[in-house]
């Protein structure tokens, strides 16, 4: 392995526009799978996989060794031998090719192109590029979230300073989770935005919702990206118990429950305490 790149407020911000053109790149791969007739095989996890999953990978794993060859990655699809190094990894990519599978079969448009690049277990550069509407969402952690359109507008992410009344809660279209309803009927009158994916973070960032309560799995490369926009653009995403999410720590790569959200004056831990979530 190369020497470890510096990564210098400086460096990230040459990064960022490379990593959100790799991700543009491995959408058009995405898209040419998704306006064919394509078969869909069942993984090991009875998760669904697609070619669109293999091409994006394809794609992301290529651009990234020509970009920093000497950071390694780690994804979805990655042999059983990287996740088994991994550990011994300071930094790296966490990429999910085609977060959102089971939307994309679904063909409802709703799924994301996830790349973070991660030091010492956080996230400092995040990337989540949405296909159908060419939407692409990122940040750099302590350098402020963004969004770009396919017109090349730009324009900066904050989330909503001010709870909506009712509160307006983030909730996955196939991983609803049990625990939900016990946090929904604790939080009393709410609006429900169902939007598959991590285009949830996308919606906190952009200041669409208040509220993002996960209480069913979630993978490291599922949450990365997101998480650094999410905090860029003002919210948070912590645990339970109110710490920040880290990754490539733990023996399993399988995220805790956790919650999203905007609203720093509200208290919505509380509403998700570990004794009452269940």
């Amino acid at each position: 392995m190369m020497p470890p790149m510096s990564l210098t407020p400086q460096r990230l911000a040459e990064l960022l526009p490379r990593v959100i053109e790799l991700a543009r790149a491995a959408g058009r791969e995405i898209l040419r799978v998704y306006d064919s007739e394509f078969a869909v095989t069942l993984k090991d996890d009875r998760s669904p996989l697609t070619e669109a999953d293999l091409a994006s990978q394809r794609v992301i794993a290529a651009g990234l060794r020509r970009l920093a060859p000497e950071i390694p990655l780690l994804a979805e699809e990655s042999a059983a031998d990287d996740v088994a190094q991994r550990r011994s990894w300071p930094t790296l990519w966490l990429v999910d090719p085609l977060d959102g599978t089971r939307e994309f079969v679904k063909r409802n448009g709703e799924f994301t192109v996830n790349i973070a690049l991660v030091r010492e277990h956080q996230p400092l550069l995040g990337v989540l590029y949405a296909p159908v509407p060419d939407l692409c969402y990122y940040a750099i952690r302590g350098a402020g979230a963004g969004r770009l359109d396919g017109q090349g507008r730009r324009e900066p992410l904050h989330v909503s300073a001010t709870c909506h009344e009712p509160p307006r809660v983030l909730a996955s279209r196939s991983h609803r989770g049990k625990g939900i309803d016990a946090v929904l009927r604790r939080l009393g009158a709410h609006e429900i935005v169902s939007v598959g994916s991590a285009l949830k973070f996308a919606r906190l960032a952009e200041g669409g919702a208040d509220f993002y309560p996960r209480l069913s799995p979630t993978s490291e490369w599922d949450t990365a990206a997101g998480q650094v926009i999410v905090e860029a653009a003002g919210g948070r995403v912590t645990d339970l118990h109110g710490a920040p999410l880290r990754y490539n720590e733990r023996d399993t790569l399988v995220n805790p429950d956790f919650i999203a959200w905007a609203d720093a004056q509200r208290d919505w831990r509380a509403l998700c305490a570990p004794s009452t979530a269940a």
